[in-house]
């Protein structure tokens, strides 16, 4: 393909006092449902022209869905992508910006269309594929090497995709050809802080070649990755202009002055979101959008009374409405009253269902099926998971009997260390808080409690030591180091890719790191078969740490 500029002039769009209207259209579209997205998309861009809009926007890949994964592969794609173009292509008077896949005899392509009043005018492939973390571009597109410019009365418009804005040489090479605006399609998921890293890239673009910049970004959730919104409109000098609300789907309507090459601002700007709000808001939206769409009736967890579950279920009506959770305490005889209470407390505050299903004949019948094999009073973990085995079985029980899915409450500092039975307490279609160090879990329970006049969750749920009641007297602490200590271990080790030598240096106890990184590797396999949930974290289990379940790698270092 020659690396050449494509030119495409809309002589024909109106223009209303000088200013050309851009709408954009902040919103998640299904992935696979190519049809339901044409749908979606006529509707939207049909509100933008009655809002007087001249050209309307959407995210990258917004016609297929993000991320499209092996659905690229089908045969079928570009018989039915092109279907969906034409369609759109029909509606008349105004322009239509979307990210697609392209397909043709050069490869599949990572692309933007651009329609109107008919036909597709032009497109524009990627030329920066991102293939790191949760993205893996190279596996299914080709890179582009075009640039592609449109003219649209009187502005020249350049289009970039994703990481193309992160680069330098592809926005540098438009403003070299003529651009005076910049739109830039974007799904870039959720992680803590990336809003600000956000404004910091379009800030220094925007200064560095002296161009006003629209980012259009996907706003909720496909499997374990959430996208945040936050789209933004910058000027020339980096101000903002204008920002998407986070997390919500949202209509932007931003007058751009073909005279002075500025935007008009918003009158006023969406809340800075806290740390934890942000991490809240994004459990949220990723548990909604996966139950609802995989098309359960609700959702059931055991809720135990411990702060784990207690978090989650605070989540889980947040999203889905107390409705549509079911909550069953299954006690045993090491279940304290505390937790008794604490479970049903909560339960009536938050009004959901609730059930107390005691699981001690399950717990017995397994030892009778196992009689003269294992003692019932030998204290091991094998009679401890056998009562989270219990447990699982019957909220699987119950999900099949009911039609709701199971949510599993493991934290992210249990499944490192594989703090956690498999096909017990791990079960369920779900794990909320799986990308949720345990020192987050009791501040995100903390700042949900801050948002009622009386707490959600019982005051002593989070000030109690935490304990799985596996045996008597049982405390975390009891297997593990105190939670501030092991999450700091854990984040060295995992999010910031550090070794045993770096974190001792950090002054950890050798011994204790040593132990920490081997429980982590050996846990790989428990979290290979643990439910997905989502991405919080720079550096979340399954799609951006895949270690080999079995391997003979060395903690402290090469040793003979």
């Amino acid at each position: 393909m020659s690396k050449t500029k494509t030119s495409t002039v809309f002589n024909e769009i109106p223009t209303k006092d000088g200013k050309l209207t851009i709408a954009l259209m902040q919103t998640n579209f299904w992935v696979g449902d190519v049809a339901g997205n044409v749908r979606k998309m006529r509707a939207l861009t049909q509100d933008a022209k009655v809002r007087g809009a001249d050209i309307v926007i959407f995210p990258e890949l917004s016609l297929i869905g993000c991320p499209p994964e092996d659905l690229l592969l089908r045969p079928t794609l570009n018989e039915r992508i092109k279907e969906a173009l034409h369609d759109l292509a029909l509606i008349d008077d105004i322009a239509i910006i979307l990210g697609y896949p392209h397909v043709d005899q050069s490869g599949t392509f990572n692309s933007v269309a651009i329609l109107h009043n008919g036909s597709q005018k032009g497109f524009y492939h990627k030329q920066k594929l991102a293939n790191y973390g949760i993205f893996d571009e190279r596996r299914y597109f080709n890179e582009g090497h075009n640039q592609v410019l449109f003219d649209l009365k009187g502005t020249t418009i350049g289009l970039l995709i994703g990481e193309d804005l992160w680069q330098d040489k592809p926005i540098e090479n438009l403003k070299n050809s003529g651009a005076e605006l910049i739109i830039s399609l974007h799904a870039c998921p959720f992680e803590i802080g990336i809003q600000s890293k956000r404004k910091q890239l379009l800030d220094k673009q925007a200064k560095k070649h002296h161009l006003p910049i629209v980012y259009i970004n996907t706003a909720g959730a496909q499997d374990d990755i959430v996208f945040d919104g936050g789209s933004l409109v910058v000027q020339a000098d980096g101000s903002i202009a204008h920002e998407g609300s986070r997390f919500v789907n949202q209509l932007i309507m931003a007058n751009f002055d073909i005279a002075s090459k500025t935007f008009d601002t918003q009158i006023k700007a969406p809340l800075d979101l806290s740390e934890e709000s942000e991490m809240y808001q994004a459990l949220v939206v990723g548990l909604r959008d996966y139950v609802n769409r995989s098309g359960f009736k609700g959702v059931i967890l055991g809720l135990s009374g411990g702060i784990d579950s207690a978090l989650t279920l605070c989540i889980a009506v947040d999203a889905l409405g107390a409705d549509k959770v079911y909550a069953v305490m299954m006690p045993y005889e090491y279940t304290s009253n505390i937790s008794l209470e604490d479970a049903a407390a909560q339960a009536s505050r938050l009004n959901v269902s609730y059930t107390v299903c005691p699981i001690h004949d399950a717990v017995n019948g397994f030892h009778s099926a196992l009689s003269g094999i294992l003692d019932k009073d030998g204290g091991d973990t094998t009679t401890e998971n056998l009562q989270a085995r219990a447990r699982g079985t019957i909220l699987m029980a119950l999900s099949n009997k009911f039609g709701h899915m199971v949510i599993s409450t493991g934290n992210k500092s249990e499944n490192a260390v594989g703090y956690s039975t498999l096909y017990g307490d791990m079960v369920g279609g779900f794990n909320v808080l799986k990308d949720i160090y345990k020192t987050d879990v009791y501040r995100l329970a903390n700042y949900r409690n801050r948002l009622e006049d009386i707490p959600v969750i019982p005051e002593r749920v989070i000030t109690r030591a935490p304990s799985a009641e596996l045996r008597p007297n049982q405390k975390d602490a009891d297997s593990l180091p105190d939670y501030a200590v092991l999450d700091a271990i854990l984040k060295m080790y995992i999010d910031e890719d550090l070794g045993y030598k770096a974190i001792c240096a950090a002054g950890f106890e050798p011994a204790l790191v040593e132990k920490v990184l081997a429980m982590t590797d050996k846990a790989e396999h428990k979290r290979r078969q643990g439910a997905i949930g989502t991405k919080i974290t720079q550096k979340s289990f399954g799609r951006d740490r895949r270690y080999p379940l079995v391997n003979g790698w060395a903690i402290k270092g090469y040793e003979l």
